[in-house]
């Protein structure tokens, strides 16, 4: 891809060498570093870093607001846009569910964190259409490869730090020490005080939590009607409502009300009165079915399956989930634990297979599940749901984990079309 720049000595910039001419600018990143010959060799006009251009597209004319944690980022970024949003400020969001820019769909879904130039790109159109704010997420990749290269951070926010993308990550040390170095400046931060693996550079840290005392205290909740808070801010107390569910939502939620705080000037309780109008990010505790019950969510680490089949513990669950192939293996049967230890039944199937066996992965799952009398495996990702559908009975509820609201389901090197909400609903239809 390459960008015009005028008033520039060169003409346009790229990150890729290919593309490269005596009127374009080599961006040499922690990615394509060792194209710098090949680029060299096509005539780039230059060779240049991230950092020599940020200013150019304007990433210092508006408020950038940086949030990462193993699960969360997507909720607590889309919550803190809509917020914004009604709030009457104008602001725009990058992230796994794409380019959003004042409540319109710029662009679809692409990488969490997309490359240094693309984000940028955003950036500037975010400060040509008049926002005073910009949301993303920030991958442990992203921190890696520096894809956050020159850009400066009103607020960093931390979700939380459990155990993902090990696969890329030699360790979960070296995961922990990933995430905990995006706080090591002196930049504004808010932090999850309830996160025991959280690491930060204590200047400019605010804090938010339930269990421990925090900068944004969550006094009193209840989790029965959707989510309900008293929170504390010094000697100031608020409360807010929300129709979504479960006890990361409060956390969630409790973030996106702390941060709005930190970098607008409107007050705890103008804050407080928007947060029932965002209804959740779609694919995260999502609803396919009143009655019977069914719902499909995101959450593929042991973590995330914890807290969504926690937030259901008072019903009988019956969960359908895999595991995506050629990513982290010491997951799965992690992942088959907590599925025997929440639901009265499991169903394990596949999830993004991708290059790998499809049989080994479920074995792997199944390695964690000590009684598997209620365990039902079936490696057609279709026929698992299905089951779990004609099982249902009363009140029990249909729990479909892993992969959201992807429309997708990638077999080798094909992306073949697949949407768990689509499938349930034709399922339920033929009941």
């Amino acid at each position: 891809m390459k960008i015009e720049l005028p008033s520039q000595p060169f003409r346009y910039v790229t990150e890729n060498s290919k593309e490269c001419d005596a009127e374009t600018a080599f961006i040499k990143t922690k990615q394509n570093e060792n194209y710098v010959e090949d680029a060299q060799k096509n005539g780039a006009h230059s060779i240049i870093t991230a950092s020599d251009i940020a200013p150019l597209f304007g990433v210092n004319r508006i408020k950038i607001i940086g949030i990462t944690g193993t699960n969360g980022k997507t909720t607590t970024a889309s919550a803190i846009y809509s917020m914004l949003l009604d709030l009457g400020y104008k602001a725009a969001m990058q992230g796994t569910r794409g380019f959003f820019l004042n409540d319109t769909v710029a662009e679809g879904k692409s990488l969490t964190t997309p490359s240094v130039l693309n984000t940028y790109r955003h950036i500037y159109q975010a400060v040509m259409a008049g926002c005073e704010y910009f949301v993303m997420e920030v991958s442990s990749h992203a921190i890696v490869q520096k894809r956050i290269e020159g850009i400066e951070f009103a607020l960093k926010v931390l979700t939380n730090i459990t155990q993902d993308h090990l696969d890329y990550h030699k360790s979960l040390e070296d995961y922990i020490y990933v995430k905990n170095s995006f706080f090591a400046d002196e930049s504004k931060k808010l932090i999850n005080k309830d996160e025991p693996r959280a690491e930060f550079n204590y200047k400019n840290a605010f804090s938010y939590g339930a269990e421990h005392p925090a900068t944004y205290k969550v006094m009193a909740y209840s989790l029965n009607e959707g989510v309900s808070a008293v929170i504390k801010h010094f000697e100031e107390v608020e409360s807010f409502n929300s129709p979504m569910h479960g006890f990361f939502n409060l956390y969630n939620l409790t973030a996106a009300v702390a941060a709005v705080h930190l970098v607008t000037d409107k007050k705890l309780s103008e804050i407080c009165e928007v947060v029932e109008h965002f209804g959740g990010v779609s694919g995260r505790m999502e609803k396919v079915s009143e009655e019977p019950l069914v719902i499909v969510d995101f959450a593929h680490t042991p973590d995330g399956m914890e807290q969504v089949l926690n937030a259901l513990r008072e019903k009988e669950i019956l969960v359908v989930f895999g595991a995506g192939g050629d990513r982290d293996i010491s997951k799965r049967p992690l992942m088959g634990k907590v599925a025997s230890k929440f639901a009265k039944k499991i169903y394990v199937t596949s999830d993004n297979p991708r290059t790998e066996d499809p049989d080994k992965i479920i074995e792997d799952i199944l390695k964690g599940i000590d009684d598997q009398s209620d365990v039902y495996v079936d490696v057609n990702r279709r026929n698992a749901i299905a089951k779990a559908i004609e099982d249902q009975n009363g009140d029990e509820i249909v729990l479909i984990l892993g992969k959201g609201d992807e429309a997708y389901q990638i077999i080798y090197d094909k992306k073949l079309p697949f949407d768990d909400r689509e499938v349930a609903r034709e399922l339920l239809a033929a009941r």
